[in-house]
């Protein structure tokens, strides 16, 4: 059967992804990832050998993380997350494959008991639509079946009132959104729903850390209508530079590429396939205000851009907002840029909005240094004596 809709796309991955938890399948997306063996003895051997996954974000994460794992499928990247935000931390998986889920929650208990503590759970949904809890959708139409339209409006209204009493994952709930070779999997008219998913989810200062299968060229329809490619994590592929620009169009900044396989692990009628991981950062939401801060950016590059627009100049000091100059403190930034704070703080109360749009601009050191400040008078010999 050809792949022409979202729906057969879904049924073509339910089906295979299904068979796949039952018995180990070979994927072509899977091209000989290796990860610490540390981390998988704790594991048991039918979720370790049930990997289809192209890469390993769980390498990012951090003690104390909560994290969310989309597509989790058997659940190894969670296991290993487990270990990687330790008994502080938690990890929650979603997956929409019946079968993988109940492998996953099957080898759960045994994972805690190896760990000596339980901070992983497992939950169905659609990855692009992380705000419906599909368990409380399944329990519901076991008891109340749909006969009618009556039904149909009726069942509308429970959908409605579980994604606002229920959500499946709330709003900046998460502080890591992980996944692996599994965005290539969903259908390309909600891709775009799914990294605003990932936005809605994060927490102000979380990030995104993805893994997945991209490509150097657009994938011609006759692959795309290929169910075997497709759910191989092939024919659903984004070009390189979509899937970047695609964390950008949802809100998150700060995208940074931590691995790219320098050479492709499949080649289809000239098309490379390779895996990259991709990091990037929520936390740019809302209004700009003038505190009279400045940043150098201190190289090596001659001048810089961000995502809004801002353009540093190496060694000068430029103009920013509040907001710019905190993200710009913080990672993936931190180290880059030196601070400067004026000598007298900005009440925020007080604060005048600033026009982050009109461009960017120097800031004069009178201003940071106040208008007032005098002008430092130069030191004796005697006492420059000893200083660097």
């Amino acid at each position: 059967m050809a792949i022409n809709s979202s729906e057969d796309i879904l049924g073509a991955v339910n089906d295979r992804y299904g068979k796949a938890a039952q018995k180990y399948e070979s994927m072509p997306c899977c091209p000989g990832k290796t990860y610490d063996s540390k981390y998988l003895g704790v594991i048991p051997s039918e979720v370790v050998e049930r990997d289809y996954g192209c890469g390993d974000p769980s390498k990012h994460l951090r003690p104390g993380d909560t994290v969310l794992d989309l597509g989790s499928g058997g659940g190894k990247m969670c296991f290993i997350s487990a270990q990687m935000v330790g008994p502080k931390g938690r990890v929650i998986g979603v997956d929409i494959n019946d079968e993988m889920l109940a492998l996953a929650r099957s080898a759960a208990p045994t994972v805690a008991g190896n760990l000596g503590y339980a901070n992983v759970e497992f939950r169905k949904g659609k990855i692009e639509d992380l705000g419906l809890d599909l368990t409380l959708v399944d329990q519901y139409l076991e008891t109340s079946p749909l006969a009618n339209w009556a039904d149909l409006d009726l069942f509308h209204e429970v959908v409605a009132d579980a994604r606002t009493r229920a959500p499946l994952v709330a709003s900046e709930s998460v502080d890591v959104v992980i996944s692996n070779c599994v965005l290539n999997l969903v259908s390309p008219e909600k891709k775009r729903s799914l990294f605003k998913e990932i936005h809605r989810v994060l927490r102000r200062g979380g990030r995104a850390v993805i893994s997945d299968v991209v490509c150097d060229e657009v994938v011609p329809a006759h692959l795309r209508a290929d169910p075997h490619l497709w759910t191989g994590c092939v024919s659903g592929a984004m070009l390189e530079d979509e899937f970047i620009n695609s964390f950008a169009e949802a809100g998150l900044y700060g995208i940074e590429i931590l691995d790219r396989s320098p050479t492709p692990y499949l080649t289809i009628e000239g098309i490379e396939f390779r895996t990259m991981t991709i990091a990037a950062y929520k936390g740019k939401e809302g209004a700009c205000w003038e505190c009279n801060q400045a940043v150098v950016y201190k190289g090596p590059f001659k001048r810089v851009e961000d995502d809004d627009g801002h353009v540093f100049e190496r060694g000068q000091r430029m103009a920013v907002c509040q907001k710019t100059h905190d993200i710009l403190l913080r990672e993936p930034f931190k180290g880059m840029f030196e601070p400067i704070e004026p000598v007298t703080p900005v009440d925020p109360a007080a604060a005048q909005p600033y026009a982050c749009a009109a461009g960017s601009t120097l800031r004069s050191p009178s201003v940071t240094k106040g208008q007032d400040q005098p002008a430092p008078s130069l030191p004796s010999t005697k006492a420059m004596k000893g200083c660097c």
